[in-house]
């Protein structure tokens, strides 16, 4: 559910902590714990805050898209399936998405597509196809021929998402 200014001001009071200090809070405490739990389960909530356009400028102003990108690089698949879905929950956002098409985003979430993890698949086509919503560019042949392989995919969300990226990009 999205939130509006005067609904997060009755939820937390005039005094209660406002959500860019939490958001800042969150994203301290994912980068100095050393429990993997934690750092997952922070990255996981740091995620779900970013569907939120409320959000979205604290998001921006606290660089955690920087934050969800460099956990591209990660090795692990738990971290790794948060950071898309934070990308892909804030991509929505034009803004977001032309600051993660500078960092090279693209070519970094490419690199999840057809990945062993469904989850992780799905997350990376479905922000490239956000983050193609607006770009007057042609799509990559690389990309291009992936997402036909999802197409000819016998999983119904993998085939589902690869048909409405092709028959919106390509076909």
């Amino acid at each position: 559910m999205f939130t509006r200014k005067d609904q997060l001001i009755k939820r937390t009071g005039e005094a209660g902590i406002g959500r860019y200090d939490f958001l800042r809070q969150l994203i301290n405490e994912y980068t100095t714990t050393k429990s993997y739990e934690n750092k997952k389960q922070t990255l996981a909530n740091l995620a779900n805050f970013a569907y939120d356009p409320i959000n979205y400028d604290f998001i921006k102003q606290l660089h955690l898209i920087d934050l969800f990108l460099s956990e591209l690089s990660n090795d692990d698949e738990e971290l790794t399936h948060f950071a898309l879905a934070g990308l892909c929950n804030v991509c929505c956002d034009p803004e977001s998405q032309a600051y993660i098409i500078t960092l090279n985003g693209i070519k970094l979430i490419s690199n999840y597509l057809l990945h062993k993890n469904e989850e992780i698949s799905l997350n990376a086509l479905t922000t490239l196809y956000y983050l193609f919503e607006t770009r007057n560019q042609l799509i990559p042949p690389e990309l291009k021929s992936t997402v036909i392989q999802y197409e000819a995919s016998d999983n119904p969300r993998l085939k589902n998402l690869g048909t409405l990226f092709a028959n919106t990009y390509f076909h």
